[in-house]
């Protein structure tokens, strides 16, 4: 009996939440005395009813007879100190987190106690208390449906008049913590995902539409914030600096998911209102006026960060209308588009625009910073030279207001330095791979993949909008430069009329042919540059294969010529290879990146991301720094020739129609004496310890491990094919002249001089085996200039 008497009371018990809600009532003042039983107190009742939630109904059925969420409430208003707002707040968002019932969850949001909470006014200079109140907003946010979202707005005819939750998270959405601006967009992705009208109605008038705009203007200041990262580094380059940009990166690229969010709730005006402040706030001040053509022996990293945030919206950001805009604006001459928003020629626009001070400084950093890059300079012949003299004049001259936009673009692919022609060839593969362009205005920037333009010649040929013959044989036709003129006059005009920007198309549309040879002939003269990386050139051709993937009739003579002046030109700096530092590797590099490159070409993406622009070029020993005879850089050297050379032999594979084999036809050279002793040896493969094999050409000699211990042992240096090994095989007594390999020692396809030394063997040139008092065996394998 006295044991029954003093047992522990049970914790998950109806009579202890009874306990804890009746001295929650006999609470009238919360003061240094009592605050921790009431802390205690509230989260013991979290506890409680996250437990009866789940095993027994009547623990919640007991707090919402009586009211227990009414005396949280009440404790708050007696509060004087920080510790109570900060339990109250973890209890609240534990239940409503952790609550599964239905009729719980009803309960929690149908009263007004959760808008108190909502609106109330607490101290959020502590940073910890606003970490737990956005903690609650969330996990309200959570629990939102069509069915519990009404239980808290306030209505008015059947429209919303009131919304605190929204209202409250909203007021937080630019915070410095990233946290908390998660949580934010959180909450209002929930949302506008529930769907339901009178809400949507709400949030997409004013003044909350304001938040919308903010938004914009909160992701232009973070791509401002970047391109300043970018042009500091290129002046005062610091070890961690590629981290800091790819973080900037990360956040901005989030900001743009959480666009792609909000726009995949389906709500017309909500798309609107974001689609209106990218162009007014971003696109039209701030990027285009960026792409203003510079000098090609110089960079601004502006222009870079331009084309990066284009390539980021049009890839991320899924709006035809914002996509279709942005394609117009590209006819557009820059002088137009500066002219409408204030700005200056150069793309400076004041208060808005990329600031650029400190720019010249920038340029030269970069072009230093390109010149340390390994960039292969193959000879070109006099005739291999660019053939666009009126670009080139235009590039020098610096007069680019009156250029079109889009052919900025090609010229930054044709005169360009090595980071704007990937810029450009990022923003073409972006335009081309957006599915939410219309395919008139790609046939009209000259990138419609051919594939495509052949799919509509024959569909306007099977519904009889023109004679078949006409649409089927013909490239040349009014139709649709009439469907090209029609879609870009709809935007053109809608530029106008939302965004008074101006400007009158030439009355006579060129031929679709144009733009599309524009585009051809600038790859081609990408190709014929001995200035660019080959990654760069790796876009290039990818591009060049998705617009023509199966035709070579779209190239003239002189493209082919071209090609095949540069196609040369790479082979002859490949062939000095030969006789360099590493040609026991060049047929291995070369079949390896034969298959990489073709990979790279047939993928349905391109083979470096956008963000790779905005990183400096990997940075190489300057030629003043360079030891002679280095074999690290003339390996680096080498292995871009290489990839150089294996895309261009491919599109001459390509351009003559030829079909591209899965591994390059190379005859693979080899010493007839070093494979004939392999298979004398009776070795086949690769020598593997315990193989048996013949020492008929074998070197002998005697080693001794331990003293006093000889053991014979034969050298032996063989090759099968381009590989070698050395090999090291101990004698059979009862099987002359057999032996067992003990070690082998690759040499990929050296030439071996043996020099014998008794009692030691010094195998020169590619490794040297190191005998100290003949008891140690060592191997150390090196490089140096032979």
């Amino acid at each position: 009996m006295w044991f029954s008497f003093w047992r522990s009371k049970d914790r998950f018990s109806l009579d202890q939440l009874r306990y804890l809600a009746d001295q929650l009532t006999k609470v009238h003042i919360v003061n240094e005395v009592n605050k921790d039983f009431v802390i205690e107190a509230l989260r013991s009742i979290a506890e409680l009813i996250t437990y009866g939630d789940q095993h027994d109904p009547s623990f919640f059925e007991f707090f919402m007879e009586n009211q227990v969420v009414g005396d949280f409430v009440r404790v708050l208003k007696l509060s004087r100190t920080i510790s109570i707002p900060l339990q109250l707040l973890q209890t609240v968002s534990i239940m409503i987190q952790n609550l599964q019932s239905e009729h719980a969850i009803y309960y929690m949001l149908s009263n007004e106690h959760m808008n108190f909470l909502i609106t109330y006014s607490f101290d959020f200079r502590n940073e910890e208390l606003l970490s737990y109140y956005i903690s609650f907003l969330r996990a309200i946010g959570g629990k939102l449906n069509k069915n519990t979202i009404s239980l808290l707005v306030k209505t008015r005819n059947d429209e919303v008049v009131s919304f605190p939750l929204y209202v409250e998270a909203i007021r937080f959405a630019f915070h410095e913590e990233n946290m908390i601006r998660a949580a934010v967009r959180a909450v209002t992705l929930n949302v506008y995902h529930v769907g339901d009208h009178s809400v949507n109605r709400y949030i997409t008038s004013a003044p909350h539409t304001d938040y919308f705009s903010n938004l914009v203007s909160f992701f232009k200041k973070q791509c401002l914030d970047l391109n300043k990262l970018i042009s500091d580094t290129l002046k005062n380059p610091v070890p961690d600096s590629k981290a800091t940009i790819t973080a900037a990166v990360d956040e901005i690229e989030d900001n743009l998911y959480y666009f792609s969010d909000v726009i995949s709730a389906g709500i017309p005006d909500v798309e609107r209102l974001i689609t209106d402040s990218i162009l007014t706030h971003l696109i039209f001040p701030v990027l285009l006026p960026s792409l203003r053509i510079v000098a090609a022996n110089g960079i601004q990293s502006d222009v870079v960060t331009s084309l990066y945030l284009l390539c980021c919206i049009l890839r991320i950001v899924k709006i035809k209308d914002l996509a279709n805009t942005i394609v117009a604006a590209l006819y557009y001459p820059l002088e137009s588009l500066t002219k409408c928003f204030g700005g200056q020629d150069n793309g400076m626009i004041p208060d808005h625009g990329f600031t650029s001070e400190g720019d010249g400084i920038a340029n030269d950093s970069l072009a230093k910073d390109n010149k340390k890059g390994l960039v292969v300079n193959v000879p070109c012949s006099p005739s291999s030279s660019g053939f666009h003299p009126q670009s080139i004049t235009m590039l020098n001259n610096g007069s680019s207001s009156n250029v079109a936009l889009r052919e900025v673009l090609l010229e930054y692919v044709t005169d360009g330095a090595d980071l704007q022609v990937f810029g450009s060839l990022s923003v073409l593969a972006t335009l081309l791979q957006t599915k939410e362009l219309d395919e008139s205005m790609l046939d009209g920037l000259g990138i419609l993949p051919q594939r495509k333009q052949q799919k509509k010649l024959l569909l306007q040929a099977l519904v009889g909008e023109a004679s078949e013959e006409e649409q089927l044989f013909s490239s040349e036709t009014s139709l649709t430069r009439d469907g090209i003129a029609c879609e870009l006059d709809v935007y053109l005009e809608k530029i106008k009329e939302q965004y008074g920007v101006s400007f009158q198309l030439p009355n006579v549309i060129p031929s679709p042919r144009v733009p599309r040879f524009q585009v051809l002939d600038a790859l081609v003269s990408l190709f014929c540059r001995s200035n660019i990386s080959a990654e760069t050139l790796w876009d290039g051709g990818w591009l060049l294969r998705q617009l023509f993937p199966y035709s070579e009739s779209e190239f003239n003579n002189n493209h082919l010529k071209l090609l095949k002046i540069s196609y040369e030109n790479s082979a002859c700096a490949l062939e000095k290879e030969v006789k360099g530092f590493w040609p026991d590797l060049l047929i291995t590099v070369l079949c390896d990146e034969w298959r990489k490159c073709k990979r790279a070409m047939d993928s349905s993406s391109p083979p470096k991301e956008p963000k790779c622009m905005l990183f400096p070029p990997r940075m190489f020993f300057s030629e003043e720094d360079i030891p002679e005879g280095s074999s690290f850089t003339a390996g680096e050297r080498m292995h871009e020739l290489v990839k150089v050379f294996v895309l261009l032999h491919q599109l001459q594979i390509f351009t003559h129609g030829r079909t591209l084999p899965e591994q390059p036809l190379i005859y693979r050279p080899y010493d007839h004496r070093m494979d004939s002793r392999a298979q004398s040896s009776g070795l086949v493969s690769v020598p593997k310890p315990g193989t048996e094999m013949n020492l008929v050409n074998a070197v002998p000699c005697r080693i001794a491990f331990e003293r006093g211990k000889e053991r014979h042992f034969c050298f032996l240096a063989i090759s099968v094919g381009t590989s070698g090994w050395l090999v090291l095989a101990e004698e059979l007594p009862l099987k002359k002249p057999y032996g067992i390999v003990r070690v082998a020692a690759p040499l990929s396809g050296c030439n071996v001089c043996i020099v014998v030394c008794y009692p030691c063997i010094l195998i020169l040139k590619h490794a040297v085996l190191l005998a100290e008092n003949c008891t140690n065996l060592c191997w150390f394998p090196f490089r140096k200039n032979p």
